[in-house]
């Protein structure tokens, strides 16, 4: 397996509050990783120092053997790296459709655009139904299915997922545990954060636990289900 994501060493500052603390780990390609911790434990810090929102203090990002600390934000997404940020933020006024044309703002091709925007409508058949209809109007779980459909139309080779789950009936969760599951099937490498840590481990082949800045655990996703600090921290058991 090759390494598709490395963070070495990485530092990164809130003003005078060191947020993360020089944090190690990588993600390959075709894995579901996840990033497990209580809430101000710096999880979507790192992310948005992945994608180039926050500025690292220091250590490494490699994306695919490139450095990406150096990188402006939005050339990061033509790279082939999608981010959908925690709170689902689409453009409430547009339809559903003309949302996930604005995921596409990369690509050029018209018959890539089609294709693309079959295959969100595949993993999110309710998106099809609701093609016309104002984003504003859908469900909290709807969009979050439109953001994650948008995030898709850039074909990434890798999804950063930012607390999928948050504010969502447990029904709708499952069912996007359960489409992050079949973009992963599909080849799309998943690195994600998630608050509900009991589905994260469910679905993640491996996954670290972050505590205030540092990485306390990390291993093989089903074997940290039956660690006891976790299942005591984490799993409410």
């Amino acid at each position: 397996m090759s390494e598709m994501l490395k963070i070495t060493d990485l530092k990164v500052n809130y003003g005078m509050i060191q947020a993360i603390k020089g944090i190690s780990f990588y993600v390959n390609e075709g894995e579901i990783v996840a990033l497990i911790g209580a809430n101000g434990a710096g999880k979507t810090t790192t992310l948005h120092t992945i994608t180039g929102l926050v500025p690292a203090k220091s250590g490494s990002i490699e994306f695919e053997g490139k450095e990406l600390t150096k990188i402006p934000a939005h050339k990061i997404v033509s790279m082939g790296m999608s981010h959908v940020p925690e709170g689902r933020r689409i453009f409430q006024e547009l339809t559903v459709y003309d949302n996930l044309l604005m995921g596409a703002f990369t690509r050029k091709d018209k018959n890539e655009l089609r294709d693309s925007i079959k295959t969100v409508y595949k993993h999110f058949p309710r998106l099809e139904e609701r093609k016309n209809q104002i984003a504003g109007t859908l469900s909290g779980g709807e969009q979050q299915m439109l953001a994650m459909g948008r995030a898709l139309m850039s074909k990434p080779r890798i999804l950063l997922l930012d607390e999928p789950s948050m504010g969502l009936s447990p029904l709708y969760v499952s069912e996007i545990f359960h489409i992050i599951e079949e973009i992963s099937k599909m080849g799309t490498t998943v690195l994600l954060v998630e608050q509900n840590a009991k589905k994260a481990l469910s679905i993640a082949n491996r996954a670290y636990v972050l505590e205030t800045g540092n990485i306390a655990l990390e291993g093989d996703a089903k074997e940290l289900m039956q660690n006891d600090s976790v299942k005591k921290a984490y799993l409410g058991e």
